[in-house]
């Protein structure tokens, strides 16, 4: 145990002062992370243990990133996207395994069984990068994003199936027919009991926790039903992955998807970076200077011919900009393809310099997807021309715009509510208290979520850089000056206005760069000395 915390110690050590000298050519943490682990592999002789604890550790940042993928996207959310899901990826999935496949067997005479499970691993594409920098970006809601995110949900389930295939392949004890009612059995199962505690039974359970008024204990509430489900799931023979994914759109239909959604981003962010030091450790540089030109190679080859397979299969259904982003999205291929491989390695299914190899080459092609991410617009823009008339048309992230946002659910925020509906415009109402959002619902306003908007992730979900006006009613001063502090480094631009008790309030939220700041007692103040000189005294 002291050798794995002397691990983490000197990882944390050597990535933060990588990303911070990375960060200044505005290179991606991701990248530093890799290269760390990689460092630190080669510089120091890791036992075996000392690995398989990180990896347990760094598994847990995708459980968390699909845990919070799946608080965006609900049931009913998911159930709009099946043409994503199941079409799109279904398609790429299955076109780019076959295709790999075939060149595994016809090119490199490799046996069918592991050729097939080398061509299917190859298909799927790194859902750690691809969403991460995607809601960096703030563009997972956009079109190519969308699209994008139901193929990387396609491949995380079809990772179930390539897995059944290994056991199929070396099972000698089980029939084919005996593994996959198995695997169904535990499916229906898991599904089943996720679904029915997420209908009947999570929102109260949030509830009974909320009354602690304890953000520590609604915190460890969160943990224990994430890891509960990712445990579920793994029981049955599933990934951690898609349990977490499952628990997080059953809390998706909750009134506590927001807060829950605001809370746990560092700790996934914390998880991933453990997650990507450890791809960067399974880098074994005497396999990359003995098969140099080989890994190169097969490199080009598995990005070029996964691109254009995607690029091809999905013209036919979107815009041909859209087709090329995607495809310049998820190009790569990803992590779950490096568990295929460890599993197809230890059955001798695929031997050890061909496992580094295709290791190797998979490490890569993530490295790649940064820098390719970061800059698609430009390389789209040089495949294929915009045209003109969609130039003013982009794509904005979410459903929310053009719209009021009212901070707190007050007196005020109350009124407010009352007279933007009234006046038929588009509002949406932010509140952190649960007995204020449901009495509100109860009430029935429509418009109200249960969010802190001092968190700036939320108020980016509402899209408050293209909304029409913020107003901040809320009475919580530290509260209202984390809010305000969110909303100018968004845009001091933005149509904000503030509503404050004092002066010296009206001071501080006025130095944080917030324009439209009305001092209650002043504004108070006016009325009355107003009221009182155009009223008429009765004459004696």
């Amino acid at each position: 145990m002291e050798h794995v915390l002397m691990v983490l110690i000197v990882t944390i050590a050597m990535a933060t002062i990588l990303n911070v000298l990375l960060k200044k050519f505005d290179i991606p943490t991701v990248i530093g992370y890799i290269i760390s682990g990689f460092m630190i592999s080669t510089l120091f002789n890791f036992t075996e243990d000392s690995r398989e604890m990180l990896s347990h550790i760094a598994e847990f940042g995708i459980v968390f990133l699909m845990f919070t993928i799946g608080l965006e996207f609900s049931i009913h959310h998911l159930k709009s996207m099946k043409k994503q899901v199941f079409v799109y990826g279904g398609l790429e999935v299955m076109l780019s395994g076959i295709l790999f496949t075939a060149l595994a067997y016809f090119l490199f005479n490799i046996e069918i069984k592991g050729a097939i499970i080398i061509g299917f691993a190859l298909s799927l594409s790194s859902t750690a990068i691809v969403l991460k920098i995607l809601n960096e970006k703030n563009i997972i809601h956009s079109g190519y994003g969308k699209i994008s995110l139901g193929i990387l949900i396609f491949q995380d389930l079809a990772v179930i199936p390539i897995l059944l295939m290994i056991s199929i392949f070396t099972s000698r004890t089980s029939s084919i027919g005996m593994l996959l009612l198995e695997t169904l059995g535990s499916a229906v199962v898991v599904f089943l009991t996720i679904f029915i505690l997420g209908k009947y039974f999570i929102e109260r359970f949030f509830d009974w926790i909320t009354s602690s008024d304890s953000e520590e204990i609604f915190l460890i509430a969160v943990l224990l039903s994430v890891v509960s489900a990712s445990v579920l799931a793994e029981y049955f023979g599933f990934s951690y992955s898609l349990g977490a994914f499952l628990i997080g759109m059953t809390i998706a239909e909750t009134k506590y998807r927001y807060r829950i959604e605001a809370d746990l981003v560092p700790f996934r962010d914390i998880l991933l970076g453990v997650f990507f030091v450890t791809i960067g450790m399974q880098i074994d540089w005497h396999s990359f200077m003995a098969y140099g030109f080989v890994i190169f190679g097969l490199l080009a080859a598995i990005l070029l011919l996964k691109g254009a397979v995607i690029f091809v299969a999905l013209q036919f259904f979107i815009q041909k900009r859209s087709a090329l982003k995607t495809a310049l999205a998820l190009f790569q291929v990803g992590e779950f393809a490096l568990a295929v491989f460890a599993l197809a390695k230890s059955y001798a299914l695929i031997s050890d310099t061909l496992n580094q190899i295709l290791i190797i080459t998979v490490v890569l092609s993530m490295i790649i997807t940064p820098f390719i991410l970061k800059n698609i617009n430009k390389i789209t823009d040089l495949l294929i021309k915009e045209p003109e008339k969609l130039r003013e048309r982009a794509l904005v992230g979410g459903t929310y715009y053009n719209h009021i946002i009212i901070c707190g659910y007050g007196a005020i925020g109350q009124k407010l509510a009352v007279k933007f509906r009234e006046m038929n415009l588009l509002y949406v109402i932010l509140d952190h208290d649960v007995k204020i959002v449901d009495d509100a619902i109860a009430k029935g306003e429509e418009n109200i979520y249960l969010a802190n908007a001092a968190q700036k992730m939320v108020l980016t979900h509402f899209n408050v850089n293209v909304c029409n006006a913020i107003i901040v009613t809320v009475e919580n001063e530290i509260q209202r000056e984390l809010i305000c502090g969110n909303i100018v480094s968004f845009d001091s631009d933005i149509n904000s206005i503030v509503q404050v008790n004092n002066k010296a309030e009206e001071e501080v939220i006025s130095g944080l760069g917030i324009k439209h700041v009305i001092n209650g007692r002043d504004a108070v103040t006016e009325l009355l000395a107003e009221e009182a000189l155009v009223c008429r005294l009765p004459l004696k």
